[in-house]
């Protein structure tokens, strides 16, 4: 009997070693030596058009924002009325597009080519846009859990399982702050 446990034992270390390496020592790579990895694993850069007319999207958007915002009221930096916060952020928006035309002119270094991977941004921003859409009909609770399960299971490549629980977890966490502790008026369901 003691001869089959030790046979069963070294195959089961056997087959362990074999599934889990021993560790290796890490190479200590010099912050040049990191930089150059990191530079040749790099996309291409987009080039100065491509920096030119995102930076003219973002302009545009802001100052929609910005529109859109005066139309809510700005209210006074004492008394902020509802789109005070809005235009501060379209306002910063603009002055960060605009700085960027001028110095993405020169093609800028660290804008990359549009890919594949590009469209998870417009994927994200439109999402984004459809659950503010919602939350005043259906409050902020089922949009916000579809958000949030879209965004990790999709976008962020979560499995099933956590992306569900994940979810739930931080819409009970935002009920649970924003409407439970702060008593915001936000629109809900419950």
């Amino acid at each position: 009997m003691d001869a089959k446990h030790a046979r069963h034992d070294s195959t089961e270390k056997s087959l362990t070693s074999e599934l889990t390496p021993e560790p290796q020592e890490a190479e200590a790579l010099t912050p040049e030596e990191l930089a150059a990895q990191w530079e040749a694993e790099a996309a291409e850069p987009a080039g100065p058009i491509a920096n030119l007319l995102s930076s003219l999207v973002v302009l545009g958007l802001s100052i929609a924002g910005m529109a859109l915002s005066v139309g809510l009221g700005l209210g006074t930096p004492s008394a902020p009325a509802a789109g005070m916060w809005p235009f501060v952020i379209s306002l910063i928006a603009a002055v960060m597009a605009v700085a960027q035309i001028i110095v993405g002119r020169a093609g800028g270094r660290d804008g990359e080519k549009f890919s594949a991977l590009s469209w998870y941004a417009a994927i994200g921003f439109a999402t984004l846009i459809l659950m503010v859409v919602l939350m005043p009909i259906i409050g902020f609770e089922i949009p916000s859990l579809l958000l949030c399960f879209v965004w990790m299971r999709w976008l962020g490549g979560e499995r099933w399982r956590s992306a569900t629980i994940y979810s739930i977890l931080i819409v009970a966490a935002f009920y649970a702050i924003f409407i439970a502790a702060l008593g915001t008026t936000i629109p809900r369901l419950f």
